[in-house]
């Protein structure tokens, strides 16, 4: 699958980026050799390989979540400047 000027043309349309005649064409050829490359990857034959995910075999080192008791949401708002309704108050930033 050959790419063309046009097609550079349009993803840089999609992008709203402009080129001049000559990125169009160095574009067209580098992208060319990246889709020639990822063309070359699929006559690989991966049958039987497992799919790696990480380079390194790692694991999920977060702990278990667990219900343990909180503060009370009165000491909390006591060192709030302001508070309304059980909640902070804040001022008005966007106008």
């Amino acid at each position: 699958m050959a790419l063309s000027v046009k097609d550079v043309e349009h993803v840089s349309k999609l992008s709203r980026l402009s080129f001049g005649e000559d990125e169009k064409k160095e574009f067209v050829e580098k992208l060319n050799s990246v889709v020639d490359y990822i063309e070359k990857l699929e006559e690989v034959d991966v049958e039987g390989v497992k799919p790696t995910y990480h380079a390194l075999d790692i694991k999920n080192v977060f702990r278990e979540d667990e219900v343990k008791p909180s503060f009370k949401r009165k000491d909390i708002l006591n060192n709030a400047p302001d508070s309304e309704g059980g909640c902070f108050r804040v001022p008005k930033v966007v106008k």
